[in-house]
């Protein structure tokens, strides 16, 4: 049997409407990506990168619908069919009582060239996931893939085509995807059971699935990756941060579960005692957001890029971007973490200079960044602090504009700054940062000019910088909000009460409120103007919980 040509496939698409209708397509195909027909409402051309279109003066009658029924295949379960050996995907409206009532025909393109920007990627047999908002290119280049996969590098791949969109309608799959295999699915709800059915009968080294979006489907899409098969799938969701949030499909990307760390580990991490963290390995490797049709967020390491989603932080995807015009692909990489501390611990190991000198000094001297206050963020000094304020913290590093940045984990720091009180002698937090080469400074109290000087000392600022008064730059509410929290953790750690500063009466309303946040429990003490909060300690049931 013969393939269609493109010309050939287009009329194919065409000739599904009336005469009207096809002439008005056929004046103006350039960008066209559906058309829509419902009953008793004008037909409507819709276009990639314009406005959409009115196709005809009269509405969309019975018969019309009819007629274009006529010309295509069976509607699956999904409401979807197709034209035999072409892509174009119709998919049907129908009323309570089955009726077709409306048309969504969207325009099938075989495109060469749209995995260009990502041809590393398919080659490395690493497992690939796509996310992104519908008519970004995602089964477009599902095809080309399987084409590339099955031609160019001589894999056994099999295409799941469920709604026959991949590979088109028809026994004979289409000539976009090559030599690879297509198997079929006879009902939507039987995709899981194709997927393990490939698997187990046809030898694949690569499979193809497009739109995983039920549980029976990830579990389907573990079993498959589990046994070496790299699988390469589109999921509903825009973004990683999407599938984090969706229950049927966080396997995919590892799954989360609750654990308890213990005190330690939590005062490390600056987290509570109850986290979340990745169940497991991701069934993918590697996840790509398709943001438009030309530019891509690529992450290079799905369980790494989950696990900073779960502890907050910031994750920095690979940036791609195709030129429409050239060709020419262009990548942003993820930004490098400049590890200031590291050299300088060297630094200061091997006698050849003041450690915390050399700290201020490579950044003061960073040829980006010549001027201190126009530090960007991946050049500052990473500070975590241990057992100390991190609000404090990051008050007097923005009062002072100093370049310094505060981190929620030890692992990204290039310096730590620890309470002295528990940072005795022997004390575990130096054995950490002995294993990661970073310094440890330490604060007497927990306290705004105790944070400040150490800052000053580490850092060597200007005299008129370290001069600032700031404590008289901080609301008197923050400091007391602060102090709070503080308290809440001595009283958690020494389950002993704790007596707060004198404060006027809506902030230790505020201050009560912040503690019954954590359950505990507060009153008030004393007479004005020394009436003051009493934080008691938990009971024993609320220890076991672990609230901080």
């Amino acid at each position: 049997m013969t393939k269609m040509q493109p010309a050939e496939e287009m009329a194919s698409f065409l000739n599904i409407f009336p005469a009207e209708i096809k002439e008005q397509l056929e004046a103006d195909l350039n960008g066209l990506y559906e058309v829509v027909l419902d009953l008793g409402r004008f037909p409507e051309a819709r276009y990639q990168d314009r406005t959409a279109v009115i196709l005809a003066e009269t509405p969309t009658t019975q018969a019309d619908l009819e007629a274009a029924v006529a010309m295509l295949g069976e509607f699956s379960g999904d409401n979807r069919a197709g034209i035999d050996r072409a892509l174009h995907r119709i998919s049907c409206l129908r009323n309570r009582s089955g009726k077709i009532i409306g048309l969504t025909c969207r325009v099938g393109r075989a495109i060469s060239g749209t995995i260009k920007i990502i041809r590393d990627l398919v080659e490395a047999n690493k497992s690939i996931l796509f996310l992104g908002p519908p008519g970004v290119g995602k089964t477009t280049k599902l095809r080309e893939m399987a084409r590339v996969l099955g031609d160019e590098l001589g894999k056994r791949v099999i295409v799941i085509d469920t709604s026959n969109e991949i590979a088109g309608d028809g026994d004979v799959p289409h000539a976009a995807i090559g030599r690879s295999r297509r198997m079929q699915v006879p009902h939507p709800d039987k995709q899981h059971a194709v997927m393990i059915e490939a698997v187990e009968n046809h030898t694949p080294e690569v499979i193809i699935i497009d739109e995983i979006g039920t549980e029976q489907e990830a579990q389907a899409a573990r079993t498959i990756a589990e046994r070496g098969v790299m699988l390469i799938g589109t999921a509903h969701g825009n973004s990683l941060e999407n599938l984090l949030r969706n229950p049927v499909l966080v396997d995919l990307i590892g799954g989360i579960e609750t654990v308890t760390l213990g005190d330690d580990e939590a005062r490390r991490r600056g987290s509570q005692k109850t986290v979340l963290e990745r169940a497991s390995e991701p069934t993918f490797d590697v996840c790509i957001e398709i943001l438009d049709k030309q530019t891509l967020a690529v992450h290079r390491n799905v369980g790494e890029a989950v696990d900073q989603l779960l502890r907050g932080w910031k994750i920095h995807p690979e940036i791609r971007r195709r030129d429409d015009e050239t060709g020419e692909v262009s990548v942003v990489p993820v930004p490098e973490t400049v590890k200031l501390a590291a050299d300088a611990a060297f630094a200061s190991a091997t006698g050849s200079g003041d450690q915390s000198s050399m700290i201020m000094n490579m950044a003061m001297n960073s040829p980006q960044n010549p001027n201190m206050m126009e530090y960007g963020n991946d050049n500052y000094l990473k500070v975590y602090p241990y057992a100390v304020s991190k609000g404090l913290l990051e008050r007097v590093v923005k009062t002072l504009q100093i370049p310094v940045e505060v981190v929620k984990s030890i692992d990204e720091a290039d310096a730590i700054l620890a309470l002295k009180s528990y940072a005795r002698a022997g004390a575990k937090i130096y054995s950490l940062a002995e294993a990661r080469k970073i310094p440890v400074y330490v604060a007497k109290s927990n306290n705004l000019p105790q944070i400040q000087k150490v800052l000053q000392e580490a850092l060597h600022l200007a005299p008129e910088i370290g001069s600032v008064d700031i404590e008289n730059d901080i609301d008197e509410t923050e400091l007391a909000l602060e102090e709070a929290r503080q308290a809440i953790t001595r009283v958690m750690d020494r389950l002993e009460p704790m007596e707060l500063s004198p404060r006027r009466a809506y902030i230790r309303r505020l201050q009560h409120q912040l503690v019954e946040r954590f359950n505990l429990s507060s009153r008030s003490i004393g007479d004005e103007p020394m009436r003051r909060l009493r934080i008691l300690p938990p009971t024993n049931s609320q220890s076991a919980l672990g609230y901080i």
